[in-house]
């Protein structure tokens, strides 16, 4: 029998990491849990303010920011927009339970894309990874400058 010699940090592949922007703490918690257990890392906040806040002092790298549509103080696209000030890379996936299934807030050439509420587990995970499929591993928004 030959052993395998323990992987490096550097030899695993980097978990993807999403900024969740969501001021419910239930659908916070529980979509937090879901995409914790779906292997992302889950960096949460409650509104824009504490997300743009996360985003800049963020070192290693946002892969989506998923977000409300209704914050308080701003909507999920404002804030998509703000951040694309300071990284034009990032990608955003708005959510909302009070859009009508129609709203076409999908744009992936400007990277934003829409969830409609309420979404299933499987739903959330495979938009997900279909938003993040169209982007390389290797560069994440924050890492972008």
């Amino acid at each position: 029998m030959t052993l395998q010699p323990y992987a490096r940090a550097n030899d695993l592949p980097r978990r993807r990491t999403i900024l969740l922007v969501e001021d419910e703490p239930f659908v916070r918690e529980a979509t937090c849990s879901i995409l914790e257990n779906a292997g992302f890392e889950v960096l949460p906040t409650g509104d824009a303010r504490d997300a743009m806040k996360v985003f800049a002092e963020c070192t290693r790298g946002i892969d989506l920011v998923m977000t409300d549509m209704g914050l308080p103080g701003r909507t999920g696209q404002q804030l998509g927009q703000d951040l694309r000030e300071h990284s034009p890379e990032v990608m955003v996936l708005v959510t909302s339970g009070y859009l009508n299934r129609e709203y076409e807030a999908e744009a992936p050439e400007s990277r934003t894309y829409f969830l409609a509420k309420p979404y299933s587990k499987r739903t959330l995970v495979e938009k997900i990874e279909k938003i993040l499929g169209a982007a390389p591993l290797g560069r994440a928004a924050t890492q972008a400058g």
